[in-house]
Order: structure tokens, then sequence, then C-alpha cells
């Protein structure tokens, strides 16, 4: 299969249609505008629907009732637009309906501005709705990563009838990189949704029976064991999905921990540490959640220091702290606001890092 040159938001778009995508809903925001905009005239010709909503309340909830009756749904947005959708998304978590949910992250905080971000890993690993819920979370580092992830996240929502947010930085979302596209899936039909989702509202001409997708429980007892079901599903998350990728960590002295773009200049970082005569390795967690912590038991005995990479003010450093269980002492290197350190400026503070380890 020959690979295309394609922008991040393109190739998010092309694999989710690709995926078999029904319905995708969606309201612009930058740096995500390329989505909507492909499905806007890519979409109907795969025989979908797009529709570009009033506000991004209005998109998830559109989302909601679309998924409910069984058809692949796909949704996009950045920061803000997310915390807008944070209660229609436990809505979905809490009636068990599979979403896939992109996120192309910008600097914030509230609307914040157009560059890229990460401080949203709060945001989309712990989440703002009510009660307890739990969505995987999976963060690309490339532009095939992106298509491969979406496309495989779509299976994945379905397996475990729940939302699933991908998180992508908007340098992710507005770069260029050759990608191999996946197979075209084709949109399901109606008459055949109800043999892989027998809970899909499809009508009793496609069902034999009546279904209902309903949040409200007013019984406690129930509204517990329901509670209940949904974490044996998340304890099968946490076996399953998680996932990461990590390179020299048997003999490294720094070992970095980054995502998305953060990971691409941490590996130029190790480069150039390498030069100065300093071994260094990585951890990139693919799941942010569930938390790949397993990765850490990797790490070799010459470690001196982990060190938390982000574009925040450390909000993934909690997770980082967690899974470091007091072995090795943990710092972290960030910007914020939109700004991107250089892979050199990674180094110095890399190296500085590991002096004050060592003393």
């Amino acid at each position: 299969m020959s690979r295309i040159l394609m922008k991040g938001n393109e190739a998010f778009a092309e694999a989710a249609i690709r995926a078999g995508v029904k319905c995708y809903f969606g309201y612009p925001i930058t740096p995500q505008n390329e989505i909507p905009e492909y499905m806007s005239h890519e979409l109907p010709k795969a025989g979908g629907a797009f529709i570009q909503a009033e506000s991004e309340l209005a998109a998830i909830n559109m989302a909601f009732g679309a998924a409910a009756s069984g058809g692949r749904v796909f949704i996009s947005t950045s920061s803000p637009g997310i915390a807008l959708m944070q209660e229609g998304i436990g809505f979905i978590a809490s009636c068990e309906v599979p979403v896939v949910i992109l996120n192309v992250s910008r600097g914030g905080p509230g609307v914040g501005g157009i560059q890229p971000g990460q401080a949203d890993y709060f945001q989309v690993t712990r989440g703002g709705y009510n009660g307890d819920v739990k969505i995987p979370v999976f963060a690309p580092s490339s532009i095939q990563e992106c298509a491969n992830l979406i496309y495989e996240c779509f299976d994945i929502a379905e397996e475990y009838r729940n939302p699933v947010v991908i998180l992508a930085d908007g340098m992710l979302g507005q770069m260029m990189e050759p990608v191999e596209l996946p197979e075209a899936l084709g949109i399901t039909p109606v008459e055949k949704i109800n043999e892989k989702k027998p809970w899909a509202i499809t009508g009793t001409d496609n069902h034999p029976g009546r279904n209902v997708v309903y949040s409200l429980r007013l019984d406690p007892q129930v509204l517990e064991n329901h509670v209940h079901d949904m974490f044996e599903k998340y304890a099968k998350a946490e076996k399953e999905l998680v996932r990461w990728s990590d390179q020299g960590l048997e003999d490294a002295e720094i070992v970095f921990v980054a995502f998305g773009t953060m990971s691409r200049l941490c590996v130029e970082a190790i480069e150039i540490l390498e030069e100065r005569g300093i071994k260094a390795g990585l951890i990139r967690p693919i799941s942010l959640w569930p938390y790949p912590e397993a990765a850490f038991d990797k790490i070799g005995p010459n470690a001196k220091v982990v060190i938390s990479t982000e574009l925040s003010m450390g909000q993934m450093l909690v997770d980082v702290k967690a899974a470091a269980k007091g072995r090795w002492p943990v710092s972290l290197i960030s910007r914020t606001g939109g700004m991107v350190p250089s892979s050199i400026e990674i180094a110095d503070r890399a190296e500085k890092a590991l002096k004050e380890a060592e003393k």
C-alpha cells in the first residue's frame, strides 16, 4: 500500500471514515478545524452524515443520540470544547454507548491560545463528569499513529461500550508526514447493527423488542449494581489497554517520560545527551488511562533521575511519581501556554537535573 503526505487532522478524519463512521458532529475550533472541513466533503461521499452543530454542547448530545442508534460516531474539538462536553461524555459513559472523541489540544487555561499544549491531561484522564466514570485515553506521537489509533479506537469503544478519547496536541494536528491509510470498512447497514449491538435503538422493524438507553436509575441499589458492572469492564480495560513504547532504558542514567510531540523532542534530546557522554532513555505512554506503570519496571540499575517532560505545569508528573514508587528522584521539564521547548533546551535541563540528583 502506498503512503501519502497528510496533515495530522486530515489523517484522523480519513482514518475515521475508513473505520466506518456513520455520523460526525463538530463545531469549528482551532487547531482542529481541518477535521470538520474534511468530514463535511468526504464523509457524505462514503454514505455518512456530517452535521456542524451550533455549539460543543449540542455536538456532544447529537453524538449521544446517534451513537445510541448503533452507528459509529466520531466527534472532535479542542480544549475548551472538551470542557463544554463534560456532562455529555459522562451521560454517554453511564449509558454505555460507544463514541470516539478527539481532543486536538491547545495552550490554556480558559479559551487559551491556538498553539499546542498538553494541559488537558487531567481533563481527559480524570474528567469533569460526575460520578464514578473512567474513559480510555490514547496519545499518538506521529501522523501514522494518529491514523492507526483512531481506526482502532472505534473497535475499542464498541468492545467496552464506552467513550474513548484521543489526546493529540495541536502540533500533531497541524504537521504533515507520510501515512499509510488503513482499509476502508464501510458503514454497517441498519439491518445488521443489532447483530453486533443488541442494545442499540434501531426500531422494532430491525429488533424483536423495544430497547431503551438510559442513565437515570432512581433505586440506589440498582444504581450501585450498575456502577459495579461498569467497574468490571474498567478492570478489564486496565489489563488489556495498557500501551507504551520505550527505548534505551537498560543503561540510561536519565529516563524521560513524555507523550505526543514532547516525546519526539525527547528522542532528539537523547541523541544530544549521547554526544555529551550521557545515556538517556524514554518511556512514551500511548495509553494515558490506563497508565503504563509496568513500563517503569524496565528501567535499568544505572538510572539516577526520571523526568516527566510535558507541555503543562506538571499534570502527568502525578502519574509518573506514582509509577516511580520512590525508586528514583522525579523531576519535571515543562513549558506551557503554547510554548514548545527545543530539544537542546530539554537536553540542557535534563543534564542539570542529573547533576542535582547526583549530589
